[in-house]
């Protein structure tokens, strides 16, 4: 049996501990992510109604933005064992710190509320702590054979997560005594024998060390800005990406009503909410598994950002014109694939022709600040246009921002133009420049 698993999964000597211990880990994490987000979504949405959202996702970029500040200062502070080792036992006691909050009785609201955010920042900062740690433990070599089949386990954590969020409600039906903020106790302990698990595990793995510049909130602004700012090509894409973030946010909220106005009982919503991510996972594996890299091939990758917000300006419109919760579905399964598929990968391709000097500041910049502050532009327009509408006691006033999200769209099939027709250019900018490694001509020669 070992021997078979080792020929599947390509493993060598002494990797399948390791291999093991590490899929378990992000196996675990994206099904407790996975769990936790839809649970809370749907109940703090039965609490509070879907207006709220808004401010819980603006709340939630802040918080980001925040971690994304602090990271760089935290992560090259601690050895990326005892970071992942920390990570994991403050997840588990903040696990059960969140469920004594509803003990004391605090609003409901604003306990699924926390726990949301916490949820997405689960998403976010153990991936990034994890894969720092298994660059610094395998090679180059392994990693482009192993980090493909631990990926494959934060795939299979997330299918199996919304998988059981879409029968919890059927199995707190049938157990009365159980109650959805008890699945907070399952957290903590998922995170506290991960911690055992990996505190055992990793003891006698050596890991290797790694020096790294450290890099100020203020330098990755300042050089993320120079570099979007001055390089026209990435310019015209930064400008595209903070209309998407706004389109994406509008279109989800929009999502979030009308599916909410369907289902009635939460718990309906909760399974519907879950079978539709369950269905975007797997779409969004097939599509990058066989037709992504196809189409950035084919089209070449300047003309593949055209793809994300012409699709998004056909869901805006086709949510207009069509409204319910069909084409609503629709219209988000059709934005959320593109994103997730061909623009990311395409974005990724073309943030590797930053010099590794400074590709790290770069995309950071990018994926994180300008998206946290695209999404919060997004509510707070949203918002603005639900509060006048509710104040002139009209009922259509979703045609507003969706009207606002075609324009947005408009204005970024603007901006990938442009971004086209200046590329070939912008790729003799000095800030593209890669540093030159000099060396003597005693170097070259040998005995």
């Amino acid at each position: 049996m070992r021997a078979f698993t080792q020929r599947v999964f390509r493993l060598q000597a002494g990797e399948g501990k390791l291999v093991f211990i590490l899929g378990l880990l992000i196996l675990a994490n994206a099904l407790s992510q996975q769990i936790t987000e839809i649970t809370a979504l749907s109940n703090f949405l039965n609490t509070a109604g879907v207006n709220q959202i808004l401010i819980v996702w603006i709340v939630d970029c802040i918080v980001i933005l925040l971690i994304t500040a602090l990271q760089s200062l935290i992560i090259d502070r601690f050895t990326r064992v005892s970071l992942m080792r920390l990570l994991l036992f403050i997840l588990g006691v903040v696990f059960l710190a969140l469920r004594l909050l509803f003990v004391f009785h605090l609003p409901k609201w604003l306990n699924f509320a926390i726990v949301y955010v916490v949820a997405e920042q689960q998403w976010l900062f153990v991936p990034l702590v994890f894969w720092v740690l298994a660059n610094d433990i395998f090679e180059m070599v392994q990693a482009k054979r192993l980090f493909p089949v631990i990926a494959s386990a934060s795939f299979a954590g997330r299918l199996l997560g919304i998988g059981l969020a879409a029968i919890i409600p059927g199995i707190l039906e049938r157990i009365p005594t159980l109650k959805p903020e008890d699945l907070l106790i399952f957290n903590t302990i998922i995170y506290m024998l991960m911690f055992l698990m990996f505190n055992q595990g990793i003891q006698s793995i050596k890991v290797r060390q790694t020096s790294q510049d450290r890099q100020t909130v203020r330098e990755t602004l300042t050089e993320g800005w120079g570099f979007v700012r001055e390089v026209l090509s990435f310019r015209y894409l930064m400008l595209a990406m903070l209309a998407v973030s706004v389109i994406i946010t509008i279109i989800d909220f929009h999502f979030l009503v009308v599916s909410n106005k369907t289902f009635h009982n939460p718990d309906n919503f909760q399974t519907f909410y879950s079978l539709y991510r369950l269905g975007l996972v797997l779409a969004s594996m097939m599509i990058q598994g066989l037709f992504t890299s196809r189409l950035i091939g084919g089209m070449g990758l300047k003309n593949v950002f055209l793809i994300l917000p012409v699709v998004l300006l056909a869901s805006s419109v086709g949510v207009a014109v069509l409204p319910g919760i069909i084409m609503c579905t629709a219209g988000i399964v059709l934005a959320r694939l593109a994103q997730s598929t061909t623009d990311e990968s395409a974005r990724k391709a073309f943030q590797a022709l930053v010099p590794e000097e400074r590709r790290g500041r770069v995309s950071m910049f990018m994926d994180s600040y300008l998206f946290a502050a695209g999404t919060i532009a997004g509510c707070v327009i949203t918002g603005l246009v639900v509060l006048v509408g509710t104040a002139l006691g009209s009922p259509n006033y979703a045609f507003a921002y969706l009207a606002i999200a075609a324009c947005a769209a408009l204005f970024a099939i603007w901006a990938i133009l442009r971004m086209r027709s200046v590329y070939d250019m912008s790729l003799f900018n000095w800030r593209l420049k890669r540093r030159q490694h000099r060396t003597s001509v005693l170097d070259k020669l040998t005995f």
